[in-house]
């Protein structure tokens, strides 16, 4: 799917860039001929994240912003001239939600406030906010779709279930032209040890004689981030998205155990599992099963999916193999 007559010279600005979802898009932005403003969190460090790692050639393409969503003004005054917006900043660990609930208020709903009226007061084209799978807590009926209730199981879920819904107050408030983007489980290459497949992975490249992990039983609609981006830019610039929310997913489960079996397949090693207690959820909050539905992606957007499990398997593994010193191993990351 060939986005550059799209894309092209449009003005495009990405929250959340440094981050895993954020650097990917940012990225196939620049691909598409964009001309992209990429915001990432201000630290005293001046850090980057992970747009860092792309290509010079890509960097080099970029205005890069170091600020924070949470300022109202700042966000308003750069959001100025752009076509499209993609929001994507978020606090999004679900364990650290247990500890520090305000910050996630803070973040992901008044966050997303600021964004929603910094695109209304300075006309943008689009808006595309991005939801999370979360919101659906454990799965009512399988496969999910955009109609399926909106349990919040965790602060980290009630957060975003209350950004997605001023998300559609705004478009129905104010006829903001939001689209609402609603990953499953993202993953591939640049993703933290706070996810459950580099957590695996890099337990099995580090020799670890254990794979030491939370419950095994939950079920997962594993989603590669490469396809994941391509949704979004779908959800960018195809008008009939306007309004929606959509789901991005395969449609295909796996538990968190069969799912470490066939990656220890993909790495070459095998080990035993054990159930580590520090990093089980409390039994009311764990999700339980995620399956998605993605009619409405594939009849609105034109998309599917592409490429397989085992496909995205193995890009995980060559880039965390190439990047061990970013894993601390011997360490539950929260």
């Amino acid at each position: 799917m060939n986005m550059r007559s799209e894309y092209k010279n449009l003005r495009v600005f990405v929250t959340g860039a440094g981050g895993f979802i954020g650097s990917h898009l940012v990225e196939a932005l620049v691909d598409a001929g964009a001309d992209v403003r990429a915001l990432v969190r201000y630290t005293s460090r001046g850090k980057w994240g992970h747009l860092e790692q792309l290509a010079p050639e890509v960097r080099n393409s970029l205005e890069v912003l170091l600020g924070d969503v949470r300022d109202a003004q700042f966000m308003r005054k750069h959001i100025q001239g752009c076509h499209v917006v993609f929001h994507l900043a978020a606090l999004i660990g679900i364990p650290y939600s247990y500890e520090a609930s305000e910050s996630y208020v803070d973040t992901n709903v008044r966050g997303t406030l600021n964004v929603l009226e910094a695109v209304r007061a300075t006309g943008v084209q689009r808006v595309v906010v991005t939801s999370t799978s979360e919101v659906y807590g454990t799965a009512l009926h399988t496969p999910i779709d955009e109609t399926h209730p909106l349990q919040a199981q965790s602060p980290y879920s009630a957060s975003k279930i209350a950004a997605d819904k001023l998300a559609e107050s705004y478009h129905l408030s104010f006829a903001l032209p939001v689209v609402t983007v609603r990953p499953f489980n993202t993953y591939g290459p640049r993703q933290s040890a706070r996810a459950v497949i580099p957590t695996i992975v890099s337990q099995l490249l580090a020799r670890a004689s254990q794979l030491h992990l939370g419950s095994l039983d939950p079920v997962r609609d594993l989603l590669y981030v490469k396809d994941t981006v391509r949704g979004f830019l779908r959800a960018g610039v195809v008008q009939q998205a306007v309004g929606r929310v959509i789901n991005l997913g395969t449609g295909q489960g796996i538990s968190i155990g069969d799912l470490s079996r066939v990656i220890m397949k993909v790495v070459g090693r095998e080990v035993p599992i054990v159930e580590d207690a520090e990093r089980i959820r409390p039994q009311a909050s764990e999700v339980r099963l995620l399956i998605a539905n993605a009619e409405v992606a594939t009849r609105v957007l034109g998309w599917k999916p592409e490429v397989s499990l085992t496909e995205g398997l193995q890009k995980v593994a060559e880039y965390i193999g190439g990047n061990m010193g970013a894993y601390r191993v011997g360490s539950y990351a929260v």
